[in-house]
C-alpha cells in the first residue's frame, strides 16, 4: 500500500539515538517483517528465540532464508535484537530499548486512532528555516514533525491542530539549534480564491484512499477469521502483516478533527477492521509460533505470547519492567488547557 508521503517523512529515523530502529520502507521489509513478529509475540517477555526459528517463521511470510538472515544481523547491529549462544544454538531476544519502543508505539497506534479529541478551532504553526547544505537536519526535523502530528501547509511552515506538549517543545529544541519558531491561534481566512485552508497540508482524498484500500484488503478475511478458518502459518503471516499496514495511519491522519473531515470518515471502520483480524487471528498465530519455536529447542517454548490491541492499549509489561502507558509515545499531542485562549500566540525559539 503506497503511502501520499515520503517514508523519510513518516518514519523519523535521525540517528540521534544509540538504538537505531529500521526505517520503514513502502511495502514490507524483512527488518520490518522481523520486529513486527518478535514484538508480537516476546514484547511481555522479551524471550529469546532461536535463531532458526525467526528464519523458519519469515520464510512462511515469504522472505527468503538470506533475507531472514541478513534481517536479523543488522537488528542485531542497530540495537534491537540482543544475540546469545549456546552450543552451536544461537538466539535472539528484544533488547530492552527495542522492547520499550515498540511497546510504547503499539500503544500510540491504538490511541491515536481512536475519535479525536473535541478541537478548540486553534492551529499550531511551527515555521522554520535551514540553510540549503543543512539537508540532513532538514530531513530529520521534517520527520520529527510528522511523528508529532504535524504536515507542511507551506514549504517551512508546518500545522497541526493540537498544541504542542512540553515533550515534543523539548525534542524541536534539540533537532533545530534555535531555527525555528511557534506560533498557535486562530485562522484568519480571507474569504477569496486565494486563502488556503490548513487541513489542505494534508492529502485528504490520498488518506481516504489509504483507508479504502485496507478496507478492501482485510474485509474479505474477516468471515474466515470469524469461523476459525485462518490459522498456523496463514495467521501469523496474516497478523504480522495486518499490523505492518495499519500502523502506518496514526501518522497519515493525526487524530485530524472530524469538523474538518468528509461525511463518513473511514478511521474507525478501519481500526475496527485491524482490531477484528488482529485479535481473532492471535490465540491461533501463537499457536503456530510455539509449534515452529518447539521444533528448534529442547524445552516448551513457555517464552511465546501473543498480545491483543487491548493489552496495547493497556500498557504491556515486558520484562524491561516497563509499559507503554508510561513511555512517551513517538508522536505526541494533547488539546490545550481550557483556560489559554488560542488567540493568545504563543512563540517558541527564535530563530538566531
Amino acid at each position: 500500500m503506497n503511502s501520499p508521503f515520503h517514508i523519510e517523512e513518516i518514519y523519523s529515523d535521525d540517528g540521534s539515538n544509540a538504538l537505531r530502529m529500521p526505517r520503514r520502507q513502502v511495502g514490507n521489509s524483512p527488518q520490518g517483517f522481523a520486529m513486527t513478529l518478535l514484538a508480537d509475540y516476546t514484547l511481555r517477555t522479551r524471550a529469546a528465540l532461536p535463531s532458526a526459528a525467526i528464519v523458519a517463521l519469515l520464510t512462511e511470510s515469504g522472505v527468503t532464508t538470506a533475507g531472514a538472515r541478513t534481517a536479523i544481523s543488522r537488528l542485531a547491529r542497530r540495537g534491537v535484537l540482543e544475540g546469545s549462544r549456546h552450543g552451536r544454538r544461537s538466539s535472539y531476544r528484544l533488547s530492552r530499548a527495542a522492547a520499550a519502543n515498540l511497546s510504547s508505539g503499539g500503544n500510540w497506534i491504538l490511541t491515536s486512532t481512536t475519535t479525536a479529541a473535541p478541537w478548540d478551532g486553534c492551529w499550531t504553526i511551527v515555521a522554520f528555516s535551514l540553510p540549503q547544505d543543512h539537508s540532513t537536519q532538514r530531513r530529520a526535523l521534517r520527520g520529527q514533525l510528522r511523528w508529532l502530528g504535524y504536515a507542511p501547509l507551506y514549504d517551512g511552515l508546518w500545522v497541526s491542530p493540537y498544541e504542542l506538549t512540553p515533550r515534543a517543545r523539548a525534542q524541536l529544541e534539540q533537532l533545530t539549534l534555535g531555527t525555528v519558531t511557534v506560533f498557535r491561534g486562530r485562522q484568519n481566512a480571507l474569504g477569496s480564491t486565494s486563502d488556503r485552508a490548513p487541513i489542505e497540508a494534508w492529502d485528504i482524498d490520498a488518506i481516504t484512499r489509504q483507508y479504502a484500500a485496507f478496507l478492501d484488503r482485510w474485509t474479505s478475511l474477516l468471515p474466515l477469521v470469524s469461523a476459525g478458518q485462518v490459522d498456523g502459518a496463514a495467521a501469523v503471516r496474516a497478523r504480522t502483516e495486518v499490523m505492518d499496514t495499519f500502523r502506518r495511519f496514526p501518522t497519515l491522519d493525526p487524530q485530524l478533527p472530524v469538523e474538518l473531515l468528509p461525511a463518513g470518515w473511514l478511521r474507525q471502520p478501519a481500526r475496527d477492521l485491524f482490531a477484528a483480524v488482529y485479535d481473532g487471528l492471535a490465540h491461533p498465530a501463537e499457536q503456530h509460533v510455539r509449534a515452529v519455536v518447539g521444533r528448534f529447542t529442547d524445552s516448551t517454548p513457555l517464552g511465546v505470547r501473543a498480545h491483543t490491541t487491548a493489552d496495547l492499549i493497556a500498557g504491556v509489561r515486558g520484562a524491561a519492567g516497563t509499559t507503554s502507558a508510561a513511555s512517551a509515545p513517538p508522536a505526541e499531542w494533547e488539546t490545550p488547557d481550557s483556560a489559554v485562549d488560542c488567540d493568545e500566540v504563543t512563540v517558541g525559539p527564535r530563530p538566531s
